[in-house]
């Protein structure tokens, strides 16, 4: 292009002999590969796109005695395509970048008591694999033995390392700093952390917004619109002035002012930036139509346990009828073994810190959002609350339960066919960062927020007062139906947005307008019912990426309103002025360009940027997608 030009414009015939061939090398490298792509959309698909519309106006260019005109648009065309791809390229490195974090290797111990360095996709769960000091876990487990640091920057987006022991889980590709780990496999590499992650950001990629399926579909309608207008335009000009080719170049102009190049690629340039962005937050979206939703939700609806509180409960009190608490703690542990609720977590973990060995339970059935049921060697069990009791025709009425429940903890009662055995007392704490995060989203303009448990009132209402609700924003005593039900009505009156981590969410994550599991790490029935994944158990990260979401969709209003003013300006000029060709080609793709950068501009706003430290060097190039690291 810069011979050519440098051919036509300086004087002499030095230069002048290597125009022609200079331009006609530029119609070739740009004008090829567009025509190629336009004929297979067009012989494949039956669409006629903007690739067509850039050769026909660089061919009539051509065929009127302006090359130079046709060959600046073809690579004006050409660069701003180039630069597309490779800005809005860096939201689609995400599955690479997570494929580059697994490790290929791991040790796992031989039933003789060696290790042997396997194929991580060769474990299996119940394998036990040894982790030394700065590797990488290969797949989800637990520890079985030993206590260290582990970097979970680039699952979490925390930025201090996590001392982690026996009992706890540790998730594929995190980093172990110090100490020699036993770890139990739970999950193989296909079921891992990251296999789910990575099978979120293909969804996510897949998956176009509303707007963005809007755009393609006006995009190649209008192409269409554009070359019936360019074909009157230059029967018009012709039958005007009688001039074919002043009449041709007023059509090849027409045709690049009226191109929707800017138009189309307004929209993904924003959701593909603002994806890419939530995601080095620690925020997945499953594609751009729940970024989109997400901006419109006026009503938040959350869970309590798990979700606003830290699901890690602890056994207050314990009430066995029979005074054995022993028996009786080691048979609601053997149940609640079988549970993954975090009230089960906490019975456990009181058992085994008195030393109490768990009752053999099989049988094992779960009721979602009241309780367990089982069988032990002298019949069925069962453990839950006051619902599932009532289910069994169980009375509650003991004094000594009537105790727990006037209190303002959860109470579990354990039972055998209509008789109570006792109960115990379970309290859980608020997460750090959830007042402060209901708060922002208070400031942000939402204008409705509820919590919905299935504890009883007192517990609710405990938990609601240290978060600043109100009673009537609190909704107590709920079966997951009743969930479902109250999302239901809440969604009557605008857009509504549930927040879940249990099994018992999956049904009100999927009847809301967008669903958003707590934990990429957590249950797996609620993160695919959800619309989005919070890879933290960080509350702040949901208020920074709805504000995200509602910065994405001003800033796709700003692109469409601008894109459609400039074609407004130039098909105007074009046919009531003489525009030049090269006026309306520079206004044309500097429009695209700038509507790509406007986009591009959100890729600076991650959900919550947190600083490193250097202990988590070794995963700062994932960090720099799904951490935080900027």
């Amino acid at each position: 292009m810069i011979l050519g030009m440098a051919g036509m414009w300086w004087p002499g015939d030095g230069l002048s002999a290597l125009a022609y061939p200079a331009l006609a090398t530029v119609y070739l490298a740009g004008g090829l590969p567009a025509a190629w792509r336009a004929g297979t959309e067009l012989w494949q698909d039956h669409v006629l796109d903007i690739d067509l519309l850039m050769v026909v106006a660089a061919v009539a260019a051509a065929a009127v005695g302006a090359p130079l005109e046709g060959a600046v648009l073809l690579t004006l065309f050409s660069v701003a395509g180039t630069l597309e791809e490779r800005a809005l390229g860096r939201a689609r490195h995400a599955i690479e970048a997570l494929m580059a974090l697994r490790p290929e290797t791991a040790l796992r111990k031989t039933a003789s008591g060696s290790v042997e360095e396997v194929a991580a996709a060769a474990l299996e769960v119940g394998d036990i694999v040894v982790l030394r000091p700065g590797a990488r876990v290969p797949t989800d487990g637990t520890i079985a033995l030993g206590r260290g640091g582990l970097d979970e920057a680039n699952i979490t987006g925390e930025s201090m390392p996590v001392s982690k022991g026996p009992g706890e889980p540790v998730f594929e590709a995190t980093v172990n700093l110090d100490g020699v780990l036993d770890v139990t496999v739970t999950r193989t590499v296909g079921e891992s952390t990251i296999a789910r992650m990575i099978q979120l950001v293909t969804e996510a990629h897949a998956a176009k917004a509303p707007s963005e399926r809007f755009s393609e579909w006006f995009g190649q309608r209008y192409t269409v619109a554009v070359l019936i207008g360019a074909a009157l335009a230059f029967a018009a000009f012709y039958w005007l002035g009688g001039d074919w080719k002043h009449a041709l170049y007023k059509a090849a102009t027409l045709l690049v002012a009226a191109s929707p190049c800017a138009i189309v690629i307004s929209v993904p340039a924003a959701i593909l930036s603002a994806l890419s962005a939530a995601a080095r937050g620690g925020v997945l979206f499953k594609g751009g139509a729940a970024l989109e939703t997400l901006a419109a939700v006026d009503t938040f609806a959350f869970d309590k346990t798990g979700t606003l509180t830290k699901g890690q409960a602890a056994v207050t009190q314990i009430v066995a009828l029979d005074n054995d608490e022993a028996g009786f703690l080691s048979l609601l542990s053997g149940l609640e073994a079988h549970s993954e609720h975090h009230v089960a977590t906490a019975i456990r973990r009181e058992a085994a810190k008195r030393g109490f060995d768990p009752t053999e339970v099989s049988e094992v059935s779960a009721r979602p959002g009241i309780g367990i049921t089982g069988h032990d060697a002298l019949g069925p069990v069962w453990a839950g609350n006051p619902y599932l009791a009532k289910a069994m025709g169980a009375p509650v009425d003991a004094p000594r339960l009537q105790v727990l429940a006037e209190g303002a903890d959860t109470v579990i009662y354990l039972g055998r066919g209509a008789e109570v055995l006792g109960a115990v007392s379970v309290a859980d704490e608020l997460r750090p960062s959830s007042a402060s995060a209901l708060a922002a989203l208070r400031a942000s303009g939402v204008r409705r927020i509820v919590m919905m448990t299935g504890d009883r009132r007192p517990v609710a209402l405990r938990i609601g007062a240290e978060l600043g609700l109100s009673p009537d924003e609190i909704h107590a005593e709920m079966l997951p139906q009743d969930k479902v039900k109250a999302v239901a009505q809440l969604a009557e009156t605008g857009k509504v947005a549930f927040v879940g981590d249990g099994v018992n969410d999956a049904a009100a994550l999927a009847r809301a307008d967008i669903g958003i599991a707590m934990g990429a790490a957590g249950s797996e029935v609620a993160l695919q019912a959800a619309d989005v994944a919070l890879l933290s158990e960080d509350m702040r990260q949901l208020a920074d990426a709805h504000r995200l979401a509602r910065r994405a969709a001003g800033i796709i209003r700003q692109n469409l309103i601008f894109a459609i003013g400039v074609m407004l300006v130039l098909v105007i000029a074009g046919l009531f002025f003489d525009l030049p060709l090269p006026l309306a080609v520079v206004g044309h793709e500097g429009g695209t360009v700038l509507v790509v950068l406007n986009g591009l501009r959100l890729l600076s706003n991650p959900a919550r940027p947190v600083k490193r430290d250097a202990a988590s060097r070794e995963s700062q190039g994932f960090a720099r997608w799904f951490g935080t690291a900027k």
